[in-house]
């Protein structure tokens, strides 16, 4: 199924009516943005541009399909012609991935016709929806484990494909890898994993488990030491792997307590390198409350890849401006109650103060361009269909985390607060 297919009945209703009056063709832009944060959150991260970008180059639809369309009655004869040989031919702009944002933040502008725009609605929102929550908070995570490690390790708590994007977008968002095979191989995520409960329970005994993992892996293994007893399995691990173990999983219990009684029992039996990875649904606000505890890693899973972690972006796809030909757009906006979208083509930039710290964003709706002193925040990610922004994976890595530097230290805090910032219009 090409990616055509990933989208809303409705729109190819739509279509089929600008097909049918000619209005396909009219000039239109459209634009991404989120109304409002997640209740308590203080930013969003823009995450899925670049699993978003080669779907939309490659946007088409199928003979095959066209054919069930039409037999389906979702659309007609001329909107099967106009679908037969569609391609995404128009521009877009927008936030880079790993940007902050906020309510009204126009992180994506798509420009082109009014049927070619229309019809990317949903893949849009699906990927830019999804992959935003699992970035937003991956950041707050982030910042609350400091200089600690953070693992991907939820792909058993999601959708198979889900999980490959989650784990991508947790990466570029600073975590330091993944246990999802599919995103090392697809993306170039860092990959980790030793070993489950079920390999200790399948040895006679939690010593000649830990001498299979050894044997296999080699000393610097971490070892899981919480299938019978924490203290007795870290006991047992020092004793086949020696002082020079490199970590022990601890994935139950109070892991506060836990932790500090570990940490004392390596020190005591020599093994003061070894490090201590702590498991078990933690979220940025169990990491929070790790900071003091003498963990040294932590393996995330359910609250980042799931709906307990991140509540939805809540990112809409509204058109903005339209026109009888390029040069003569008019904008358009919704007025509804709690819904009120702001019409035409927008510009946005930032003001930092000395320090580099964010101080505000705007947007002008005049194309009279960036003020002095102000930095523009979009840049060109399509022209004429193609794709013309195509970062690294590294190069987003390190675009998110000097983004996430120019927060305050308060609004980086996993304490719940209002929007560090509205992005609104220039006056």
């Amino acid at each position: 199924m090409t990616s055509g297919l990933f989208t809303d009945h409705y729109e190819l209703t739509m279509l089929d009516s600008w097909v049918q009056s000619g209005a396909a063709a009219r000039p239109a832009v459209f634009e991404a943005f989120a109304r409002s944060l997640p209740v308590g959150r203080r930013y969003g991260v823009l995450g899925g541009l670049g699993r978003l970008l080669p779907q939309l180059a490659d946007f088409r639809f199928d003979p095959a399909e066209v054919a069930w369309l039409r037999e389906s009655g979702v659309i007609g004869s001329r909107t099967a012609t106009y679908l037969a040989d569609f391609r995404f031919g128009g521009d877009i702009e927008g936030y880079r991935e790993g940007e902050l944002y906020f309510p009204g933040s126009p992180v994506l502008t798509v420009t082109g016709t009014l049927g070619e725009c229309a019809v990317l609605e949903t893949l849009v929102l699906s990927v830019l929806n999804h992959d935003s929550a699992i970035a937003s908070a991956a950041a707050r995570m982030v910042s609350a484990a400091g200089d600690r490690p953070l693992l991907e390790m939820g792909s058993r708590r999601t959708h198979e494909k889900a999980a490959v994007a989650a784990a991508r977008t947790a990466y570029l968002t600073g975590f330091a890898g993944t246990s999802n095979l599919a995103a090392g191989r697809r993306h170039g995520v860092p990959t980790i994993g030793t070993a489950a409960h079920s390999f200790i329970l399948s040895h006679p005994t939690e010593a000649e488990a830990f001498r299979r993992q050894v044997a296999s892996l080699g000393a610097g293994t971490t070892l899981l030491v919480d299938t019978y007893d924490i203290a007795d399995g870290i006991r047992t691990a020092v004793e086949v792997a020696g002082t020079a173990l490199g970590g022990v999983r601890i994935d139950s219990g109070d892991l506060a307590e836990e932790a500090g009684k570990a940490r004392a029992l390596l020190d005591e039996l020599g093994a003061t390198q070894t490090r201590i990875i702590v498991t078990s649904d933690l979220d940025e606000h169990a990491i929070d409350a790790l900071a003091d505890s003498p963990v040294d890693g932590y393996g995330v899973g359910t609250h980042l890849v799931t709906g307990s972690g991140h509540p939805a972006a809540g990112m809409v796809y509204k058109l903005v401006a339209i026109g009888d030909d390029a040069d003569h757009l008019h904008p358009v906006a919704k007025s509804s109650a709690e819904k009120v979208s702001v019409g035409g083509r927008k510009q946005a930039w930032r003001r930092y103060d000395a320090d580099g710290v964010l101080a505000a964003e705007r947007f002008d709706r005049s194309g009279t361009g960036v003020p002095d002193g102000a930095a523009p925040v979009q840049v060109r990610l399509v022209r004429r269909g193609e794709v013309v922004h195509a970062p690294t994976p590294d190069e987003v890595r390190e675009f998110t985390r000097s983004a996430l530097a120019t927060l305050p230290p308060d609004a980086r805090s996993v304490a719940h607060g209002a929007p560090y910032l509205i992005a609104e219009e220039e006056r």
